[in-house]
């Protein structure tokens, strides 16, 4: 069986992740689809609408054969090592190819782009220093570096957010020389960061929005989602009360923050350059996430950026726990989180072959990243009503979601 790999987030799962699947089956002729998926939080530093757990039955129910968890250590991370973790995840489960959309939607043009960086990289490294040194923020840095070396053009252009992370999955198989063929599809209708929900193709972030704002699925939010997704949303929010944003933790990441030393937030991960102090000063001043994000957002403190640094705050991950995977040549384990019967006949005949161990339940598992993981989802559980709490911790012990 041939397997092919998707990149996902699925926050939440909606009518371009159907056409991603789709297309992605035709494009590798693929007999297994195989998502690694962001678990409790996300690249951005958010946390995650609903559970993985009913994200991955929505995605199991619309056509992914397997869905593994990417480790909380590399998904809440820049676009490098966000990328490596997850190109390392399908890797060790054997994908013969993996495809991501993007604004290019020419896989040529990557591998282009690939050979140009790894020819300009003194180039590429001088410039970025430079700019962060004059105080931008790194994904601007990163822009005008780029473009230094001519990689912001109308063919490729690096300084679009799908572009960004498929060139890191690109230079992460060729850097590896991983036996893996990086496929790419267009990208259509909706911008990844639209705030609106215009189509029935809808970015994330405006479906997102919609959902939190009503605090019901609206026709607007509706237009954009699956049927599958919308029964997730509303068992998760029968089951757990609400659904997840930054302004539930709040008062829990205030707390943190206020009952810190100097030298404990120092430690955090990503609190660098003196932030702490300025984290702690702004926090005697603010009521809430959002108003405490516009307060210490500058041009070299993004709003991304930020946010991981809370989400690590939140979750208390520190720079000697991201250490390890700095240097990682792969994952220390496949945790899988649920699969069909097609994905399940894929893993009978493949895991005997995996270098890495594969997870199906976490009981009796001691392992460092495993460990932080599941901090990560008890923070990310703490804000649910106490009556609600046990039903999901008990869920992280059983096996994996059959669909």
């Amino acid at each position: 069986m041939q397997a092919c790999g998707l990149i996902v987030e699925y926050n939440p799962f909606h009518n371009g992740h159907v056409y991603h699947i789709q297309a992605s089956r035709e494009a590798s002729g693929a007999d297994c689809l195989i998502a690694v998926m962001s678990g409790s939080f996300l690249q951005r530093g958010e946390p995650a609408i609903i559970d993985k757990f009913h994200r991955a039955k929505a995605a199991l129910s619309a056509g992914v054969d397997i869905v593994l968890e990417l480790p909380y250590l590399y998904a809440v991370q820049s676009s490098d090592l966000f990328a490596r973790g997850s190109v390392h995840t399908l890797n060790a489960v054997g994908v013969s190819s993996i495809c991501f959309g993007s604004e290019s939607g020419n896989i040529s043009h990557f591998t282009k782009s690939y050979d140009i960086f790894k020819q300009e990289q003194s180039v590429y490294k001088t410039t970025l220093h430079e700019k962060l040194n004059q105080g931008l923020a790194f994904p601007e840095a990163s822009r005008l570096a780029y473009q230094s070396i001519g990689l912001t053009t109308s063919e490729m252009n690096l300084a679009k957010p799908n572009n960004i992370l498929g060139f890191s999955y690109v230079k992460t198989i060729l850097d590896h020389k991983l036996p893996i063929d990086p496929l790419t599809i267009t990208r259509t209708k909706s911008g990844y960061h639209d705030k609106r929900i215009t189509d029935s193709i809808a970015s994330a972030t405006s479906i997102r929005n919609e959902l939190i704002k009503e605090q019901s699925i609206s026709d607007t939010a509706d237009s954009a989602l699956p049927e599958v997704t919308v029964n997730q949303l509303k068992a998760y929010q029968q089951q757990a009360a609400l659904w997840h944003s930054w302004e539930h933790y709040f008062n829990l990441l205030h707390y943190r923050v206020m009952t810190m030393s100097q030298e404990e937030l120092a430690d955090i991960h990503g609190v660098d350059e003196g932030l702490e102090y300025r984290i702690k000063k702004s926090a005697q001043d603010v009521s809430s996430f959002h108003e405490w994000m516009n307060s210490i957002k500058t041009k070299r403190y993004t709003w991304t950026r930020l946010q991981r640094i809370f989400t690590h705050v939140l979750t208390n991950t520190k720079k000697t726990d991201a250490d390890y995977i700095k240097n990682a040549s792969s994952v220390p384990y496949v945790r899988l989180l649920g699969m069909t019967k097609t994905g399940q006949k894929y893993l009978n005949s493949c895991k005997k072959e995996m270098d890495v161990p594969l997870i199906s339940s976490i009981i009796g598992i001691t392992n460092p990243t495993l460990s932080i993981e599941e901090k990560a989802s008890r923070a990310y559980y703490s804000i649910l009503p106490a009556q609600k709490k046990k039903p999901f911790h008990h869920q992280e012990l059983q096996p994996p979601v059959m669909v």
